[in-house]
């Protein structure tokens, strides 16, 4: 056979046929390879939430309502000295405060189920200062059950309170105390079914009736509580539940109770270097750029000046001016809002809170139901391979648009077809990814001319940027500084009420 005329199928059939396989083999995993390249090449920029931390940076409002023993004593710490027969509320409605709180717009309700002075609105077998000694029901209720089955008929998420302090237990203090905080906390976790968030306060030690030594115990509040393995309990019961406390570790305390995050707030921080309790945990508070861990803020406040219900603060209910004020500063400014509700001696929410509750509920709904940047002109800077800025107006978290990796202060710009009057514009980062935008400025569009009207620093969940009530032909948003790639997953512009209470 001649060299010219050699075939290789004829003299190495198998081979050839190996090698046609072999080839298409390549081609199909260089082509899976383009297909995937766009999402491998992104990277995450750590740390990142988990899942469960996700699902609560979602619900972003829900209430805490502290109602216990001090309802009743007209006091915010009670000494532990209390006796049952105190509590005795006379209308006690759960499903009054989930409905109050459905149509407040909340996601969820965080009940004080104990605080500093031990006494429990379960009754629970741990201890006979409980609901199960009062007047109220004849000692057969169980405030938490019906508090947990009143949220799932109205779709709310059920959260839990329990003070690691107890100034009634003559055992707090010594070690066979943390058996019986972890046996109460076992039976909330596994009889009132799912709960979304576990909070611990950070105020523990010091006076207290103790089972009647009527002393001081401080506690180093640092190794007492064993939290690590406090910690790996909850994540056994309830492993969805995020925990909070002033470290975390998997929300921690904004460091106020005014209602107010940090106009510059990293989701990040050092979480081992910070403790519950610490005396200048206010140093952290805003998170650190760098930090190991994600740890998001949750801002605490309460709708009266007390924490619990004392009647001669009726007329001292936040206005709806100051409630806007705290929405913004608190989910305008990448953390979550826990507002108090003090329910009173009757065991009702009071018609003052229900009152401004509902005027913030309004108020929120006529501002953010209509979206102007839906179906409107949206330019950017650049577009990484596949992420483009139609993600940016679509309204679903789970898409995003991609700065171009050589950007270096990515810009996304919206045109109004028609000028419209606006004061508020939204932007969200796309958090899987982590939160990378560390400065930027905002700019409006107005008789052919761009105005600088604010700077800001971090992103992160969402930040809300309110200007003056203009009309408008477009706004700008520029990134100015960036730990990596910018990657938003929404923005928006809005038109709420200008409030001058």
């Amino acid at each position: 056979m001649r060299l010219s005329n050699f075939d290789i199928r004829l003299v190495f059939p198998h081979f050839f046929k190996s090698f046609v396989m072999f080839q298409k083999i390549f081609l199909l995993l260089m082509f899976i390879t383009s297909c995937s390249y766009v999402e491998s090449s992104l990277e995450p920029v750590l740390p990142v939430p988990n899942k469960y931390q996700l699902a609560w940076q979602e619900l972003e409002y829900y209430a805490f309502i502290h109602f216990n023993m001090n309802t009743f004593t007209n006091k915010e710490w009670g000494y532990g000295d209390e006796k049952p027969s105190q509590f005795n509320p006379t209308q006690l409605d759960t499903h009054q405060w989930a409905r109050v709180a459905k149509q407040a717009g909340m996601k969820g309700i965080i009940i004080t189920a104990k605080h500093h002075d031990g006494f429990c609105l379960w009754p629970s077998k741990f201890t006979e200062h409980s609901v199960k000694n009062s007047p109220w029901k004849n000692g057969k209720g169980d405030l938490i059950r019906e508090l947990s089955d009143a949220c799932r008929e109205y779709g709310l998420k059920f959260g839990v309170y329990l003070s690691p302090w107890d100034r009634n237990h003559p055992n707090y203090g010594r070690p066979e105390y943390i058996s019986y905080f972890r046996n109460q906390l076992k039976e909330l976790l596994t009889e009132y079914g799912e709960i979304f968030e576990v909070w611990f306060d950070g105020a523990n030690g010091g006076d207290g009736f103790y089972g009647g030594a009527n002393e001081e115990r401080r506690v180093n509040k640092k190794s007492y509580y064993d939290w690590p393995t406090t910690i790996e309990l909850v994540r056994s019961l309830q492993p969805q539940a995020v925990i909070f406390s002033d470290a975390g570790p998997d929300i921690r305390w904004v460091g106020n109770e005014k209602g107010y995050a940090n106009e510059r707030t990293w989701s990040p921080i050092y979480r081992d270097s910070i403790f519950a309790g610490m005396p200048d945990f206010h140093r952290f508070s805003a998170g650190q750029e760098n930090g190991t861990h994600w740890v998001p803020t949750e801002t605490d406040v309460s709708i009266r000046p007390g924490w619990y219900y004392h009647p001669e603060e009726d007329n001292q209910v936040k206005p709806l001016s100051k409630l806007v004020d705290i929405y913004y500063n608190s989910v305008g400014l990448n953390s979550s809002l826990l507002l108090n509700l003090p329910v009173d001696t009757r065991g009702l929410i009071h018609e003052n809170e229900v009152a401004n509750l509902n005027a913030l509920a309004d108020y929120l709904d006529a501002t953010f139901s209509n979206d102007y940047s839906k179906g409107q002109k949206v330019n950017t800077s650049s577009n990484f391979k596949g992420y483009n800025e139609t993600a940016l107006i679509n309204k679903d978290r789970k898409s995003y648009w991609v700065s171009a990796l050589d950007d270096q202060n990515p810009k996304i710009e919206i045109y109004l077809e028609n000028p419209e009057s606006l004061n508020t514009f939204l932007i969200q980062e796309y958090l899987p990814m982590g939160q990378r935008i560390k400065s930027f400025y905002f700019e409006i569009f107005s008789k052919g001319n761009w105005v600088k009207v604010y700077e800001g620093s971090t992103v992160g969940n969402k930040r809300l940027i309110r200007f003056k009530t203009q009309i408008i032909d477009g706004v700008r948003f520029t990134v100015t500084d960036k730990k990596a790639q910018v990657i938003i997953s929404n923005v928006g512009l809005f038109r709420a009420q200008d409030l001058n209470n």
